[in-house]
């Protein structure tokens, strides 16, 4: 009877604490996204504000003048996921199997390190190393490996290079506690089969890990696919990518439904890397 005459009390204490989240998520999310999804069917008014009539011109605009930056926006995140995965592996399992405790938060220390400094004045740090007159291009010509500084800013491996560096630690964290939580002994029983440490790695460990690894890749994937600080500033025109191309269409006398449109498409394929991710999951746990 007791537990029954406290039942509207604990539902009203309830609704009380997740109230203020609830409103928050709705009015600061779920409706901008709506607003969007609205704006995405209609057409250009004057200064590039959404009037009707409704029409999918600019869904049509998106796939056909725009598909190449969309295209070319999802190559630049794979080749950052490919890349940040053979860089972040081996030095997460280097961290992970340090036995002296003080050794490995050190290192991941460090690995966090960045998070401590504004994405922008990295990127702007970055910038400065890879400069004409910067300090690559100088160290380069005082050994005498080159003549003239090297053009290596306002290209495409400028932007890949920076979205790497950005984007690196989302890689190691997850894969550090998958491997964190490995089982040696697998390995060990491995050797004891005859396996070498190739094929234990391939067999037993990355199998094992694969989580960390996925988990990694997505993480590294999304926020890729939609930069514009790192491409705009390290790529210029070369390095145009979807999130440039949505803020150019936000801003300014732009095209507010064109840049809905591209938001929605953008918004699409994370929830199907989020999903593939979700699906993978719950088939891993099973």
């Amino acid at each position: 009877m007791a537990r029954h005459g406290n039942a509207p009390g604990s539902k009203a204490r309830a609704i009380t604490l997740v109230g203020p989240a609830t409103f928050w998520l709705i009015a600061f999310f779920l409706l901008p996204l709506v607003f969007v999804l609205i704006a995405s069917f209609m057409s250009r008014g004057t200064g590039g504000a959404p009037i009707a009539p409704v029409t999918l011109d600019q869904y049509e605009r998106t796939f056909t003048v725009f598909g190449p930056v969309l295209w070319h926006s999802v190559k630049v995140a794979f080749y950052t996921t490919v890349l940040s995965l053979l860089l972040g592996y081996p030095l997460a399992f280097f961290i992970s199997r340090r036995r002296d405790p003080r050794v490995r938060l050190f290192l991941l220390f460090l690995v966090l390190l960045p998070f401590w400094t504004n994405f922008l004045v990295r990127t702007y740090a970055l910038i400065t190393l890879l400069q004409r007159d910067g300090l690559l291009n100088g160290l380069l010509q005082a050994l005498g490996l080159i003549a003239e500084p090297i053009q290596m800013l306002l290209t495409s491996g400028a932007v890949l290079v920076g979205l790497v560096y950005g984007y690196l630690p989302f890689m190691i964290l997850p894969i550090y506690a998958s491997v964190e939580r490995l089982d040696m002994r697998f390995v060990e029983a491995a050797h004891d089969l005859g396996a070498n440490d190739w094929r234990a790695f391939w067999r037993v460990i990355f199998p094992l890990t694969l989580p960390g690894v996925v988990a990694g890749c997505i993480l590294v994937f999304i926020p890729a696919i939609g930069a514009f600080v790192t491409p705009d500033l390290m790529g210029g025109t070369r390095g145009l990518m979807i999130g440039n191309l949505i803020q150019s269409q936000f801003g300014g006398r732009g095209n507010i439904p064109l840049g809905s449109a591209i938001s929605m498409v953008l918004l699409v394929v994370v929830f199907i890397g989020v999903l593939v991710y979700t699906r993978w999951g719950q088939q891993e746990e099973a």
